[in-house]
This record gives C-alpha cells, sequence and structure tokens, in this order.
C-alpha cells in the first residue's frame, strides 16, 4: 500500500539532493534530539530555496531555528551579501546550530537571536525582510503571522510550516489544531496578501504579500 511517507522519499529522491553540511544537522538531529521530527527535511528547505532563488531574496527572518537546518539551507541558497536573522527559545540549539554553522562558508550570513520570537521580533524595522520562514511554537502562531506581515516588504514572501498538523486541522480537538485552523481562515481572507496551501510535508501556507 503506497502511503505519504512512500510518496514524500519518492519526491525527495527525485529532487535537488542535500549538502553535506545540511546532513550532517539532519543525522544529528535524528541521533540526538528527544523530537527529530521538528527538522524541517530537505522537501522543505528544498522549497524555501527555490523561492529564495525565484525572488532574489536577500534578507530572510525564520522564527523557529530548532538545530539550523534550515537556515543553513537557506542561506546556502543566498547571495554572498545575504543575510538571515533567526530567532530561537532553546539555548541548547542556538549552540548546537552556530557550531554546525561555523564550519561552513555560509557562517557570516547567519545571525542568531537567542530569546522569546515574540520579544526579538520587537527589534526589528517594518517592511524589512524580503522572506519570513515561521516554524516555532504553534499556539503563537497567529501573533507571529500578525508581526510578520508589518516586518515583511510589500510582494515578500511569507512561508509557514505545519500548517496541516497531521491532518489535524480538518478536524481540530486540541489547541495547536485550533490555532491553525483559525490561522488558516486568517490568512484566506487577508486581503493583503495572495496565498496557497501547499501540501508538502506537513504542510506549508505560501503568502505574497500585495498591498
Amino acid at each position: 500500500m503506497i502511503n505519504k511517507e512512500h510518496i514524500d522519499n519518492y519526491c525527495i529522491s527525485n529532487s535537488l539532493l542535500e549538502s553535506e553540511n545540511l546532513k550532517k544537522i539532519r543525522e544529528y538531529t535524528y541521533k540526538n534530539e528527544d523530537v527529530p521530527a521538528m527538522i524541517s527535511g530537505p522537501l522543505v528547505v528544498n522549497f524555501l530555496k527555490s523561492l529564495i532563488k525565484l525572488s532574489k531574496a536577500n534578507k530572510i527572518l525564520e522564527i523557529g531555528m530548532f538545530t539550523g537546518y534550515s537556515a543553513l539551507g537557506m542561506a546556502e541558497a543566498l547571495s554572498e551579501k545575504g543575510e538571515i536573522h533567526t530567532c530561537e527559545l532553546m539555548l541548547k540549539h542556538t549552540e548546537t546550530a552556530q557550531s554546525f554553522f561555523d564550519k561552513t562558508e555560509h557562517k557570516n550570513k547567519i545571525h542568531i537571536k537567542h530569546g522569546a520570537a515574540l520579544d526579538l521580533l520587537k527589534e526589528y524595522a517594518i517592511n524589512s525582510f524580503d522572506m519570513i520562514f515561521i516554524d516555532a511554537d504553534k499556539i503563537n502562531y497567529i501573533n507571529y503571522y500578525k508581526h510578520a506581515m508589518q516586518l515583511i516588504k510589500n510582494n515578500g514572501i511569507i512561508v509557514l510550516d505545519n500548517m496541516l498538523w497531521g491532518g489535524e486541522v480538518l478536524n481540530p480537538k486540541t489547541e495547536e489544531a485550533e490555532t491553525l485552523n483559525e490561522l488558516n481562515s486568517i490568512i484566506y481572507n487577508d486581503k493583503r496578501n495572495i496565498n496557497m496551501l501547499i501540501p508538502i510535508r506537513d504542510g506549508l501556507m505560501l503568502c505574497i504579500k500585495n498591498e
């Protein structure tokens, strides 16, 4: 019986191969982290890389870094002058990610901010980012989206991960699923952007600010 995992693996095997540096982070994460599935993974990162190349994004904000897989993946797609500002609450994750970044040619592109994202976001200027990737605690996703719409430039891209929440958004019974289902509706009805919910991995919501 063919299932979603089989399809995902087929897509990965026929997509851009992850770099050795990304592979090291992924392998470390699955060996050492309690919830390794929090990592964004090859399909999501390849999608983000494609968006960066297509949009020529130069300044990116990431909300929720974990062990650094997506941050490094996006840095690989940036020009030499590109920069990523990434927010992470857990100190051990910032230390893990930095240890991997320091071994790559992209280390100077990535700027880690340690702390609660809702506090850190206040430090950034309005309309200052070309692209924003949100992959943090789901309870605050609505607040993150509201901040992102202020921080993103017009025609900029916002991507939110886990917007299908394992399919639970179809019949929400947890606070996380209810929040994500509500946010899907908020984004759909937000006339300030063009959006599409894409069934890549656990669901990516793509928004293009269009004011």
